[in-house]
């Protein structure tokens, strides 16, 4: 197996000033469609649709804010991201083209594939979070002692709470995927993911405590799927298992 040539044959420093070049135009990239990222926050109603979930729950549909500056503040963090989010395509672009010379051929035809399942598993991570996960936490949350006590929701604390907890989801949507090439490439196997299945729901627990809100329900929510996405790689690395076992067994000889 030949690894191809290019920066893995270049000397430290010019390694060092290719990757000073890439993140510049990565930043670059990113500081310039966070400016459109604005203009979509601000014409697109990209606040209203975030706090769609919790508007049914809280006085008049409205969130509030405490400072003068909180409104701004708010738009500018979205423009942000939406601007991360935009300039992923060149972001991993630049990745791609200053580690793929220093990869063998086998890794190349195995990452490209697994890029693109990145992306549709982290949507349908995201995707859960904001039309399953959140609503229910939320009437959950916001439905506890409401006998005693009243919401204030700021729109500052609302969208820390809800673009953490669907980042979440679309970052452990990712676990099949990290188990599947770690399995590809020779360094697990499904007898592995069985033995640690214990340890794995004690990881899974603490993961679920750390990437939630500090309530039972949210942690519990996360923590199921969880456990279902581990099984699901149990058998997707199985698979892999079978078919490096039937491509190893040796062929009937030809009478």
């Amino acid at each position: 197996m030949k690894r191809a040539k290019g920066n893995a044959e270049m000397p430290f420093l010019d390694h060092l000033e290719e990757l000073r070049t890439r993140l510049i135009w990565m930043a670059v990239a990113v500081l310039t469609l966070s400016v459109a990222g604005f203009f979509i926050v601000t014409e697109l109603d990209v606040i209203g649709l975030l706090k769609r979930p919790i508007t049914p729950l809280v006085p008049e549909g409205m969130l509030l804010f405490t400072s003068p500056t909180e409104p701004m503040t708010v738009t500018l963090k979205l423009s942000f991201v939406i601007g991360f989010v935009l300039a992923l395509p060149i972001v991993v672009y630049h990745v791609w083209a200053f580690l793929s010379p220093a990869l063998f051929e086998r890794e190349k035809k195995v990452l490209v594939p697994a890029l693109m399942g990145a992306f549709v598993l982290f949507l349908l991570g995201v995707a859960m979070a904001y039309f399953m996960v959140l609503p229910l936490a939320l009437r959950f949350l916001l439905g506890f002692q409401t006998e005693a006590l009243a919401p204030i929701i700021t729109i500052g604390e609302y969208l820390r709470f809800a673009t953490r907890l669907i980042l979440a989801f679309g970052v452990i949507f990712e676990l099949p995927l990290v188990t599947l090439l770690l399995s590809l490439l020779g360094i697990i196997n499904a007898g592995t993911l069985r033995k640690y299945r214990r340890h794995a729901i004690v990881g899974v627990s603490v993961l679920s405590a750390l990437l939630t809100p500090a309530d039972v329900g949210t942690m519990i929510m996360m923590m199921v799927p969880l456990l279902l996405l581990y099984e699901v790689s149990i058998l997707l690395v199985a698979a892999v298992d079978r078919r490096r076992l039937l491509g190893s067994s040796p062929q009937p000889i030809a009478d």
